[in-house]
């Protein structure tokens, strides 16, 4: 059987018998792979260091024949996001964030989906980033790849958002609603939303004067976006 060799990121490991554990990873090449470490869990195992969760490492595996379980052959670990084990709040995130970039990739894995959750780690170990804007960006990016992105740029009646005016959101429209006496979405939040929506790296995105508090304003806005889409 022919060996092939990947970068990965672990979504999940499953303990299995003595001292085995079953991976699900995450590859820009081959999608999610579902893969036995065998003896990973014994003290000497030159597994174990390449398969630690928030990090990218180099797998090396064989898809067994008639079988949807690879084995791992060897890891080696590339990089490890240790700042985000420093912090609850973003160890908490980056599990948040694994579990839901897990379920989104049930039906497809498209390499971009590797590629975001690579970026979340880099992110998230960016003591500077606000977790809020993490958290946000990440939703609004995996609703944009499933083609589920809300109305940003006109009213539900289709006239252009303006600056000026007070909105709240329509979730059955997906848009926004003008709404004088009591919208609370502002010019900052659409600016911000579309940020999030957009090519931009949080990083960038928190060097842009008001995104933080924008963020945390917007992110359970964004969280009802994402249940209306997900359904978790």
């Amino acid at each position: 059987m022919k060996q092939l060799v990947t970068p990965a990121i672990v979504l999940h490991r499953t303990d299995f018998g003595e001292a085995d554990r079953i991976l699900t990873l995450l590859t820009p090449e081959y999608g999610k792979l579902r893969l036995i470490a065998k003896g990973v869990r014994r003290i000497k195992s030159k597994l174990a260091g390449g398969i630690e969760l928030f990090s990218v490492s180099d797998v090396t595996f064989i898809k067994t024949p008639r079988s949807e379980i690879g084995t791992v052959i060897s890891t080696r670990l590339g990089t490890h996001y240790g700042h985000i084990v420093q912090d609850l709040t973003r160890t908490m995130l980056g599990y948040e964030l694994i579990a839901l970039l897990n379920k989104a990739t049930e039906d497809q894995t498209e390499p971009e989906y590797f590629a975001l959750l690579e970026n979340a780690f880099k992110a998230l170990n960016t003591l500077s980033v606000a977790p809020d804007i993490i958290a946000s960006w990440f939703r609004m990016q995996v609703l944009r790849m499933g083609g589920h992105m809300p109305n940003l740029q006109t009213e539900a009646n289709g006239q252009p958002l303006d600056a000026s005016r007070n909105y709240r959101f329509d979730t059955d429209a997906m848009a926004f609603e003008h709404d004088p006496a009591s919208g609370m979405m502002r010019a900052q939040h659409i600016k911000f939303l579309r940020l999030a929506a957009g090519p931009h790296l949080p990083e960038a995105i928190a060097s842009v004067q008001g995104t933080a508090q924008a963020a945390t304003e917007c992110l359970p806005l964004i969280r009802r976006f994402y249940e209306l889409q997900h359904r978790v």
